[in-house]
């Protein structure tokens, strides 16, 4: 046979082999972005809002609060048909991405729902605004949640997620979305696919960091939804916070349901029913026969071509990426010529188990990091897997250009880095006991309580390196990113500052740059957060802010259980004083088995360093004297200072933004 006639039958053989199911009550939308015309097809409630095309559903703020939003289709969705007595199928696609301006203060996620409700709006935090905290099972609902939060009330596996819900917010089966390296409070955004059939009774809900559909779910459930599904359903998405800055948000979203029988055309003039109609087939008129292949020959003479130039496209598209992927690892390599070895993407597959999830040792704001085990060496690593974003590049960059430059005993030291198949990978020296804050803050039960020996000696080396970057480098280094889930632990306790992604190098004899605010809410100086001027007395701030972390057993911003108002940590151990009891602050863990008055000498020293007004704070030289009794102790107001900013610090607009393009 021809090809031309081969690929003629074939096309022929595919399109009658598909079938098209037309029905009046199959509903399909599809929205690519949101501008103010959709708000025509959708209801906001709550906290929800439209903002440069995207749908927020949570109040979007740098200060922890609670939040609850809807946003929902105005038109019901039938779901069954009455005369067939059959439960359509369903099928939608959305992007959504959760982030957070402070990753240490999480919750709680987001759902897809399906609702005979049109104007269901739930409480803030755990109940993910579907249902009302004092009537949990009012609101009816198919929701597939996307929780960020582990909620014991609920019986959560894990604080990263995704679930199926039937009426209730105990989820019917879950699944863990990081086996297949998605990060639901990544910040990144991530395309959800969820697929119901009727027909095999089963759901599918994939997830994708790409545009394009994985073969493999994520969730996976048996399930039949016909009983949920027996009247005309509103669709949407709502999402809730409590005490946390965590931001829900939709950016496209496409709908549509499928599965209902063909509409039939119907004539009864005497009741008959369609089993007693017979359909004869047309009779072919002479020359018809011609006609068709006249017309099927035209059809596939203007496709033709029209199908090799969309395979012509394809192809030029593909090259043009692969190009700009070779490009893009190559542009890198200027600026790490002089940096630490260069590893093979090969090696850190095979040392990674190919970043299996079971490698995964933590999460940070910019990338995922793995226990990477060298069998060649026998020794261990820990590899960074920085993201697929200009803020990726631009951490992966200030990561090999600063701290490769930088020795200290008392920093995470880089090994290497690799850029190979498109990837932005960091390798450092391993900390078995992880970070400050997983150590400080783990249950009794899961291991040892952090002595005070240790708190000390952390309090020194984070010290003492400090005091490196600010005044002992070639240039200064101001590290912007000071906080207790930055600094590692290696086998004896001692403390490792890590994650220069945030850094930036200053001349000594140079004043500061006003910048783009980045870093931790509770840990910020005032004056950065007024002025985006980064200063050493800025990470002086933060360094405060980890001591007393550090000597109290407190986050930097903790609910009160009595009230259920938020705490700011400085405030806290600050009103102690003013009252003559700081020692009352001492972490109660430690059941007094501490120095009182060397854990004074902590507190008031971390009281110091978060003094509000920059110009009192001491310099880490004078703080790791003191530490080491080599020093007069610092003096505390019994008061804390009211809030001033210095009038030295420049106001002109070119000053404020002249840093941004870095």
């Amino acid at each position: 046979m021809p090809a031309a006639n081969l690929f003629v039958t074939a096309l022929v053989v595919f399109a009658t082999a598909v079938p098209i199911l037309v029905s009046a009550d199959n509903t399909s939308f599809s929205f690519l972005s949101f501008a103010p015309a959709s708000l025509r097809n959708l209801t906001l409630l709550g906290d929800s809002y439209l903002r440069n095309g995207f749908i927020g559903l949570t109040r979007d703020v740098v200060v922890p609060s609670s939040s609850s939003g809807t946003v929902i289709y105005n038109r019901p969705v039938s779901l069954f048909d009455q005369d067939s007595n059959i439960t359509a199928s369903f099928s939608t696609s959305f992007e959504f991405s959760v982030s957070n301006v402070d990753p240490t203060c999480y919750g709680d996620g987001l759902a897809f729902f399906l609702s005979p409700d049109g104007g269901i709006l739930g409480s803030p935090g755990g109940y993910l605004g579907l249902v009302n905290s004092s009537q949990l099972t009012k609101n009816r609902f198919v929701a597939v949640e996307f929780d960020t939060r582990l909620d014991l009330l609920f019986h959560d596996p894990n604080e990263n997620h995704v679930g199926l819900d039937l009426d209730s917010l105990d989820s019917i089966e879950t699944a863990d979305p990081i086996s297949q390296d998605i990060y639901l409070k990544s910040g990144d955004p991530i395309t959800a696919w969820i697929d119901y059939e009727n027909d095999r009774k089963k759901l599918f809900v994939f997830l994708s960091k790409s545009s394009f559909k994985p073969r493999t779910p994520v969730l996976h459930v048996d399930v039949d939804l016909s009983p949920y599904l027996k009247e005309s359903m509103y669709v949407g998405f709502s999402a809730s916070t409590e005490g946390s800055t965590e931001l829900h948000s939709i950016g496209n979203w496409s709908f549509q349901t499928f599965g209902f029988l063909p509409v039939r055309p119907r004539s009864h003039p005497h009741n008959v029913s369609d089993s007693y109609v017979t359909d004869h087939p047309p009779i072919p008129l002479p020359g018809s026969d011609n006609k068709h292949r006249r017309k099927l020959g035209l059809a596939f003479g203007i496709a033709g071509p029209a199908f090799f130039c969309a395979a012509l496209s394809v192809f030029g598209f593909l090259t043009i990426r692969k190009w700009k992927r070779i490009k893009r690892a190559n542009c890198f390599k200027p600026e790490v010529l002089a940096g630490p070895r260069e590893f093979s993407y090969k090696e850190l597959n095979l040392a990674t188990r190919g970043f299996h999830c079971s490698r995964v040792v933590g999460h940070g704001a910019f990338g995922t990091v793995y226990k990477a085990f060298f069998v060649s060496s026998g020794t261990i690593a820990a590899v960074k897997r920085c993201k697929h974003s200009h803020d990726g590049k631009t951490e992966f960059v200030a990561e090999l250009s600063i701290i490769a430059r930088l020795r200290h005993k008392n920093l995470v030291q880089l090994q290497g880095w690799c850029t190979e198949k498109g990837e932005l990978l960091l390798v450092y020296d391993f900390m078995p006991h992880g970070s400050l804050d997983q150590v400080l803050y783990q249950d009794d039960e899961k291991g040892s309580l952090l002595k005070w020996n240790h708190r000390v000696n952390i309090a020194i080396g984070l010290a003492s390196v400090l005091a490196y970057l600010h005044q002992e480098c070639e240039q200064r280094v101001i590290h912007r990113d000071i906080k207790t889930s930055n600094i590692m632990l290696d086998l004896d306790f001692n403390a490792r500052l890590g994650d220069f992604g945030l850094a930036r190098l200053m001349d000594h004899d140079k004043s500061p740059v006003s910048t783009l605010t980045a870093g931790t809410m509770g840990y910020l100086a005032p004056e950065y957060l007024h002025y985006g001027k980064a200063t050493e007395k800025t990470d002086v701030f933060s360094f405060g802010v980890v001591i007393l972390e550090v000597a109290c057993g407190r986050r930097p911003i903790e609910k009160d259980q009595s009230n259920q108002t938020m705490v700011n940590l400085v405030d806290w151990v600050w009103g102690l004083y003013s009252q003559g009891r700081i020692a009352d602050a001492a972490d109660r863990r430690l059941n007094g088995d501490f120095d009182e008055e060397e854990m004074k000498k902590l507190l008031l020293l971390g009281l110091s360093c978060a003094n509000p007004n920059s110009t009192n704070r001491p310099s880490m030289r004078r703080v790791l004297q003191v530490l080491m009794n080599e020093g007069e102790t610092i003096d505390v107001p019994l008061f804390k200072p009211s809030l001033s900013f210095s009038h030295s610090l420049p106001l002109s607009l070119d000053d404020i933004v002249c840093d941004i393009d870095d």
